[in-house]
């Protein structure tokens, strides 16, 4: 763990957490029902990880150093994606007796974000030449 990537994961937490709130003030007319923000956040933050992590392989068409790999997937991911958001708000949904609604928001939200992940990867690897894996350090894997 080097200082300077210290502050590329820094830079890269502060721009993901800049387009979390843009993306949440866009999206905060159509989630009176469901937090419909969060759920897009997650889910286009899902098919970035998996996206970018495969595109950029080692080994790949297209590699990426270290650094930028951990800007991305560690900072920009990690500061993008709300889980804790998730879990308070499906907390707030389940407080208010919307059993159906937290029901809906939890399977949503893991299942499009899995498949987001996926579908990141099978698009990449297509690109990047059958690629197999999507994180090539278990520090990536901590975003």
């Amino acid at each position: 763990m080097s200082f300077s990537n210290c502050l590329l994961v820094m830079a890269g937490g502060a721009l993901g957490t800049l387009a979390r709130y843009l993306v949440s003030t866009w999206a905060l007319p159509v989630s009176s029902e469901l937090p419909w923000g969060t759920i897009i956040i997650n889910i286009s933050g899902s098919l970035l990880i998996g996206f970018f992590g495969t595109l950029t392989l080692a080994g790949g068409r297209y590699p990426a150093s270290e650094s930028l790999r951990l800007f991305v997937m560690i900072g920009l991911c990690g500061g993008y994606t709300t889980f804790s958001s998730f879990s308070l708000q499906t907390l707030d949904l389940l407080r208010a007796g919307g059993f159906g609604r937290a029901a809906l928001n939890i399977g949503l939200s893991v299942l499009l974000c899995v498949g987001a992940v996926a579908f990141g990867h099978i698009v990449a690897a297509q690109i990047n030449g059958g690629a197999t894996q999507v994180a090539q350090s278990m520090i990536e894997e901590e975003a």
